[in-house]
């Protein structure tokens, strides 16, 4: 198993205290977040793209940069680019030139976004969403792939011997597919033979093992070989206690305080928006959430594998208002006891 740390860089109010740091200051932790997990050995760093709520992700190619500039070891990942409302062009060139500024540490997640408002706020038909996020992607990956691109589709003006600048470090990045609750972007990177990366954050089990099954019988139904159908999983946030009991002690008020905090009323009922596990005991039974003793976490994050067999899991500690210094023993427990166990339980072969 590989991990890695996502931030969507979230900006809001603590859920307990009301405190709000300064964005400047919410920024800087972000980017000391990932020196640090260089430090401990996670093997990538990933920063959300977010156009909509109490973010500050809305230009992660800046924040990628300024961990490119501090970090010199770790793959450096997007949570994820929304492609469906960028160009492929400026898509292309930017996350190229921090591909040479990482010297080949970058690889895109790419996917619609969690944040419905962002389709309004560019002047785009969300119902179109999925046709958008085609498109967009598959111009993205002949742009990255081929020179002299001549192109015509239905989102943007057409291209003629187009080559962008500057190429990417060493050929096409890794492109994953994040995928929560539609079959598309599952079917999209089976297609293409591309990794997928499921949000595992908010749903049931179920729902997330339902399109990791499809995208591995579409991957092999395409003509792709098996073993090269690498996943990826989410979780709903982080948080170490040395026993269940005190997991729930210490942090059922700003667990429950957190979930009341970010329900959305006018997306209740939509899959993939609200969680379902509204109390902590809840969450630490049934819930993705990473919750508990590290034994705990290490057999649900185990527990997960055995249904998803998937290479890479993502952990967030910035989620649930960790003060930052918490933030980072979070990560130190996490490398120290949980990282060691499940990577030799279930090794991977992604990354080499």
């Amino acid at each position: 198993m590989k991990f890695s740390v996502l931030s969507l860089i979230g900006h809001a109010p603590h859920p307990l205290t009301g405190e709000l740091p300064s964005s400047a200051d919410r920024l800087a932790e972000v980017v000391e977040t990932g020196v640090e997990a260089e430090r401990l050995g996670f093997d990538a760093y990933a920063v959300g793209e977010r156009h909509a709520g109490p973010f500050l992700s809305s230009s992660p190619t800046v924040v990628l940069g300024a961990l490119a500039s501090r970090t010199t070891t770790i793959r450096l990942l997007t949570g994820v680019t929304v492609v469906a409302i960028l160009d492929p062009v400026r898509v292309a060139e930017d996350y190229a030139t921090l591909d040479l500024l990482s010297r080949g540490r970058i690889e895109l997640v790419v996917g619609k976004g969690a944040e419905a408002g962002h389709f309004d706020l560019f002047g785009l038909d969300e119902e179109r969403q999925w046709d958008l996020q085609k498109e967009k992607y598959e111009l993205l990956r002949r742009l990255w792939s081929e020179e002299g691109v001549d192109w015509e589709g239905e989102f943007r003006p057409p291209l003629k011997n187009v080559t962008t600048v500057p190429r990417p470090f060493d050929g096409l990045p890794r492109i994953w597919h994040g995928s929560a609750t539609s079959l598309n972007s599952p079917e999209l990177a089976a297609k293409h033979g591309d990794p997928l990366f499921t949000a595992n954050a908010v749903q049931p089990r179920e729902a997330y093992a339902k399109l990791i099954d499809h995208y591995r019988e579409r991957f092999e139904a395409y003509g792709h070989d098996p073993a090269r159908a690498h996943v990826a999983a989410g979780s709903g946030g982080l948080l170490i206690a040395d026993s269940s009991q005190q997991a729930v002690s210490r942090f059922k008020g700003l667990y429950e305080a957190k979930v009341a905090q970010t329900f959305k009323p006018h997306l209740a009922g939509k899959a993939g928006y609200n969680t379902p596990f509204r109390t902590i005991e809840d969450a630490i039974e049934s819930g993705p959430q990473l919750i508990g003793s590290p034994q705990q976490i290490i057999d649900k994050i185990l527990g997960y594998h055995e249904v998803y067999r998937h290479d890479l899991q993502s952990i967030t500690v910035d989620g649930f208002g960790l003060a930052h210094g918490e933030q980072l023993e979070t990560l130190q427990r996490f490398a120290e006891e949980i990282a060691p166990v499940v990577r030799s339980e279930a090794p991977s072969t992604l990354w080499g």
